[in-house]
């Protein structure tokens, strides 16, 4: 049986700009191109789940706009079950990438910051995209919490708490309230570590690829680290996959677009 895994976070469409380098403040790059997907990072990692093979129920807050649709077609594709809230604007991201991969995010949330009362009672993954009472009305509802406490924003200790694991970048982690029990520190081309009471316990560093795009490597990663320890795997053995998975969606462009399935990681991992 695939393992369960609810989502609650946020649901985006990014618009991404690809040019060769990144702005300086003030300064217009010209000769850069277009494209547009499903993103937010809750149905992000919800699509990765969904991928690497849990069966996955996400819960968000879309507009009453010309984009919803858009925006969550990815969910849908994936066959990810939705229960969507409809209000307002859709949330968009505006993401530039350089030649190296390398992004500057600026999000508009929309109606992701309306979301309130959804939840699920199973294992239960969040973000910090969406308002922070509605991930603890999840983590207060789920049977296990999951937090990636992306991005760095100011939240209760009781979540840090709640949380099985808590997923965090060293920025991330240094906004936290409180030492978490057990945290997924992510270091980029360097890999992870496992932190536990703030000692490291564990490393894994990812596969090399050819950098593309680091949108959605983070979000793969947190995806994977849950997936793979909800199918009974020790913490070690998660975070060598999830850095595998991150790996592969950084060698990708998009964020949703990205995300590899369970058997891609194997296969990287193989070689």
């Amino acid at each position: 049986m695939p393992p369960e895994l609810g989502v609650v976070g946020s649901v985006n469409l990014d618009f991404v700009v690809r040019c060769e380098r990144l702005p300086r403040p003030g300064e217009t790059v010209t000769g850069a191109t277009f494209d547009r997907y499903p993103g937010g990072k809750g149905a992000n990692q919800a699509v990765a789940a969904a991928r690497l093979g849990a069966s996955v129920s996400f819960g968000g807050h879309v507009g009453d706009d010309d984009v919803a649709d858009e925006a969550v077609a990815g969910l849908h594709a994936a066959g990810v079950n939705t229960v969507l809230g409809c209000e307002g604007a859709t949330g968009v991201a505006f993401i530039l990438v350089d030649e190296h991969g390398e992004n500057q995010i600026v999000v508009a949330p929309g109606a992701n910051a309306s979301l309130e009362g959804t939840a699920f009672p199973r294992p239960t993954l969040c973000q910090l995209e969406i308002p922070v009472e509605s991930v603890e009305r999840a983590a207060e509802i789920a049977t296990r919490f999951f937090l990636n406490a992306a991005p760095a924003r100011r939240i209760p200790p009781s979540l840090v708490r709640a949380a099985e694991i808590v997923v965090v970048n060293r920025y991330e982690l240094e906004a936290l309230p409180e030492t978490p029990r057990l945290a997924a520190l992510t270091l980029g081309a360097e890999g992870a570590v496992l932190l536990e009471q703030g000692t490291e316990v564990a490393r894994a560093k990812p596969p090399r690829v050819n950098v593309v795009d680091g949108t959605g490597a983070g979000d793969a990663f947190t995806a994977c680290l849950v997936v793979t320890r909800l199918e009974g795997y020790r913490w070690e053995e998660a975070l060598r996959r999830a850095c595998a998975a991150g790996a592969i969606a950084a060698s990708r462009p998009g964020a949703q677009p990205s995300l590899p399935t369970a058997r891609e990681v194997d296969e990287i991992l193989s070689l």
